[in-house]
C-alpha cells in the first residue's frame, strides 16, 4: 500500500439483522483516501452514508471485507484496539454537536485531552490554543446552553482538533445551522485542511461539499461514482 494512504476499503459491507429483517446498510464498498485530502460523502437519506463514516471513524465494524487504516487491517479490531486507534488519531465532528451540557466551553474542549493522558499544563496550552483558533476563547467559561447554535459547532470543532488528530471525521456539520454559520464552519473546516488535516464529511449540501477534493456518492448502500472537483497535491 502507498505510504501516503491514509485509508482503503475493499468489499466493505455492513449487514444488520433481526429475526424478520436483513438489511445491508453498505454494500461492497471500496474506496481509498489519501493524507491530506477533503473527501465530501453525498446520497439521499437512508443510503448508508452515516453507517459507513461510523466504519471509517473505528466506531464499528464490517460484516465482510477489508479495512486499512494508517496500514492496518481494522476489520476484526476488538473495541479496545479500535478505541486506541480512535484516541490517537481521529477527530469527529457532529450535526448535533453533542457537548456535555454540565460542562463549560473550556471543560468540553479539555476532556479528550483529559481521555489521552495529557498534563493539566499541556492541556491548558492545548485548549487555549484549539479555542483561539476557532475564535471562541472569549467564551470559554460559558456552558453551552449560553451559545448560539454556530458558537456550539465552534466549540465541538475545537473539541475535535483539540488532540492534532491525523483525520476528522464531519457528519453533517452544517446541518443544525444557518447558512452564515453554516458557511464560517466550512472555511474553518478549509483551512484545517490547508494545513494538513485529512477531513471525510457526510453532507446532503452540494455548497458543503463544493470545499471537498472530490465527491463520493452512495445510492443503496453501495458507491455509483466519485467526482473530482480540484487536483489534490500531497
Amino acid at each position: 500500500m502507498n505510504k501516503e494512504t491514509m485509508i482503503k476499503t475493499a468489499g466493505l459491507t455492513k449487514i444488520y439483522r433481526n429475526a424478520e429483517v436483513e438489511t445491508r446498510a453498505i454494500q461492497d464498498v471500496s474506496l481509498e483516501v489519501k493524507e491530506g485530502e477533503f473527501v465530501a460523502i453525498m446520497g439521499p437519506s437512508g443510503c448508508g452514508k452515516s453507517t459507513l463514516l461510523n466504519i471509517l471513524g473505528l466506531l464499528d465494524n464490517p460484516s465482510s471485507g477489508t479495512y486499512f487504516f494508517l496500514n492496518q487491517e481494522t476489520s476484526k479490531f476488538k473495541e479496545k484496539k479500535r478505541a486506541q486507534l480512535r484516541k490517537k488519531n481521529l477527530g469527529y465532528i457532529f450535526q448535533n454537536f453533542n457537548l456535555i451540557e454540565e460542562l463549560n466551553v473550556y471543560e468540553n474542549v479539555e476532556l479528550p485531552l483529559i481521555y489521552m493522558g495529557y498534563t493539566s499544563r499541556a492541556r491548558k496550552r492545548m485548549v487555549l490554543k484549539a479555542l483561539e483558533k476557532m475564535h471562541i476563547l472569549h467564551r470559554k467559561y460559558h456552558f453551552p446552553q449560553q451559545l448560539s447554535g454556530g458558537q456550539q459547532q465552534r466549540v465541538a470543532v475545537a473539541r475535535a482538533v483539540v488532540g492534532v488528530p491525523k483525520l476528522i471525521l464531519a457528519d453533517e456539520p452544517t446541518g443544525n445551522l444557518d447558512s452564515a454559520h453554516g458557511e464560517e464552519v466550512m472555511r474553518m473546516l478549509n483551512d484545517l485542511n490547508k494545513e494538513g488535516t485529512t477531513i471525510i464529511m457526510v453532507t446532503h449540501s452540494q455548497r458543503d461539499a463544493s470545499y471537498a477534493n472530490r465527491i463520493v456518492r452512495l445510492f443503496d448502500g453501495q458507491v455509483i461514482n466519485e467526482n473530482i472537483l480540484q487536483s489534490f497535491k500531497k
